[in-house]
């Protein structure tokens, strides 16, 4: 049979034609000025990266070469083309001058993303924030700007430029946090408790008052000690028991009756718990209800406000492009038009008027906005033990960082070349070594990573930390080649073949000197 070509699908039979607009050129130019933006051919590749319009007839140029649409960078920057793959943090923080906040809204229900685009901007005005983008996504959402001007050049002594993508992301989490519960309620009155019900999207949950993360249904069992000279009384919750050892006489307990709880496995709490402090301190017994706070989420909206867009080098679709499975143009809208907008309206063989995406924003605008955020983030992160400074108690010795060998408190200063890698199994070796607390090797890691000139991710020293402390082993030996990659040429005292010897030696010392006073 003779080669026959695929069909051309309708975007690209119209793509070119459009392209040739000279007001969407212009309006597509103007967006992009300092933001990387890339071609995207029909879906089946994209343009080399990076790249950027360096005239408005850069889009018309790339149509005639199949180019269906086109995406840009939140981030902006000094010149787009030094962008690097390999930077680190820090050089990217050199060449960013800014970031536009971008709320991606999407939903497989329309109607429900126009309920989120509402409510997000009434929001953003109550935050004081005038002056807001909004586009049609070309499918089935909306994108949702705030321009960087609007937000403070620093805040609690921080460049604001430099904080992407954690200030964003924040800021996006507070927004949906927010809305969550009237658009729950504004879904429910547009489709009906019952319909939701039936087609599985609506979800009840009990929220733990504590973290505010959805708890798990458990069953709590009592047993009691038939031994009339013990009779001591447990809890527990695993309820396939039908007997339990008694931890006063080790005899037979019976199971007396069983009770509904629910458990955070984040707190470590439940309600059971919860009713018993409170009955302790005089107060009323509270009900599930009460402590759990129950709540309905529907399916459909949980991911409709996108904080995966907000990450390094994410492109999103820059305004007036079209769209590669509707044809649809990604047109920006007047707030006023968004309640009787729909998707039709951004053909883009009818399109007429060209308006910009980015508003004139007010300097300054969104400084409560982000304040608030911050606020909120600080607040729902949970309390975390700090060591500054104290010392780990260790079978009777006390351990402080002085006591640590001097290539080991080098290494804790960071990483400033190649070894990132060696160096954290170095650390965690010692520290699993010495049987320091999980949670203070995570929050010293930590540190120790925003030091590096290339922090490793958060997903492999996860994984690092979890393995050694379960297969504990010794650091390597100072005859090992290892530390010569860290300058280290031998050990730090004569005799002392590990950092082990010399930390516990250096902590002995310590506990006679002590002793002696």
């Amino acid at each position: 049979m003779p080669f026959q070509k695929e069909p051309l699908k309708k975007v690209q039979v119209i793509a070119l034609s459009y392209y040739s607009r000279k007001d969407v050129q212009k309006a597509m130019y103007e967006f992009c000025k300092n933001r990387e933006t890339v071609a995207n051919f029909n879906n089946k590749f994209f343009a080399k990266r990076p790249d950027c319009f360096d005239y408005p007839n850069d889009i018309l140029n790339s149509a005639k070469k199949g180019a269906t649409s086109f995406h840009c960078s939140e981030e902006i920057w000094r010149n787009p083309l030094d962008i690097k793959t390999e930077m680190h943090p820090e050089q990217y923080n050199e060449i960013r001058i800014g970031w536009d906040l971008l709320i991606d809204i999407d939903s497989k229900y329309f109607d429900y993303a126009k309920i989120a685009a509402k409510l997000l901007i009434s929001a953003l005005k109550m935050h004081g924030i005038k002056n807001i983008g909004i586009k049609f996504s070309g499918s089935k959402g909306f994108h949702i700007l705030v321009p960087f001007r609007a937000f403070p050049e620093s805040f609690g002594g921080k460049e604001t430029k430099n904080q992407f993508p954690e200030w964003p992301r924040i800021i996006a989490g507070y927004l949906f946090e927010l809305i969550k519960e009237p658009m729950n309620n504004e879904i429910i009155k547009l489709t009906s408790r019952e319909e939701l019900e039936s087609k599985g999207e609506l979800v009840s949950e009990h929220l733990c008052p504590i973290c505010g993360k959805p708890a798990q249904k458990k069953i709590v069992s009592k047993y009691v000690c038939p031994n009339f000279k013990c009779r001591s009384t447990v809890t527990s919750m695993k309820s396939n028991r039908k007997k339990l050892r008694c931890p006063s006489c080790n005899g037979n307990m019976e199971k007396v009756s069983e009770e509904e709880i629910y458990f955070c496995e984040n707190c470590k709490i439940n309600t059971a718990k919860i009713e018993e402090s409170v009955s302790s301190f005089g107060g009323e017994k509270r009900k599930i209800e009460t402590a759990f706070k129950k709540e309905d989420t529907i399916k459909a909206q949980v991911d409709s406000v996108d904080i995966v867009l907000v990450s390094p080098r994410h492109l999103f679709r820059v305004p007036y492009s079209l769209h590669e499975k509707t044809s649809f143009a990604s047109i920006p809208l007047k707030i006023e038009d968004l309640k009787n907008f729909k998707p039709a309206d951004a053909d883009p063989l009818r399109i007429k008027e060209i308006i910009p995406y980015m508003p004139e924003s007010i300097t300054g605008e969104a400084k409560d906005l982000l304040s608030q955020a911050l606020d909120w983030a600080e607040k729902k992160e949970p309390e975390k033990r700090k060591y500054e400074g104290a010392g780990i108690d260790l079978k009777g010795l006390t351990i402080t960082e002085e006591m640590y060998p001097p290539e080991i408190q080098k290494m804790l200063e960071g990483i400033k070349d190649d070894g990132r890698k060696r160096a954290l199994s170095i650390l965690l070796a010692f520290f699993t070594s010495l049987e320091f607390p999980q949670d203070f090797i995570e929050e010293k890691i930590e540190e120790w990573n925003k030091k590096n000139y290339h922090p490793l991710k958060q997903g492999y020293i996860k994984s690092q930390i979890s393995w050694y402390v379960k297969n504990k082993r010794l650091p390597p030996n100072y005859d090992k080649p290892i530390y010569k990659d860290f300058g280290v040429r031998g050990p730090p005292a004569p005799g002392i073949k590990n950092p082990i010897n010399y930390t516990i030696k250096r902590a002995m010392i310590a506990k006679r000197s002590k002793n002696e006073k």
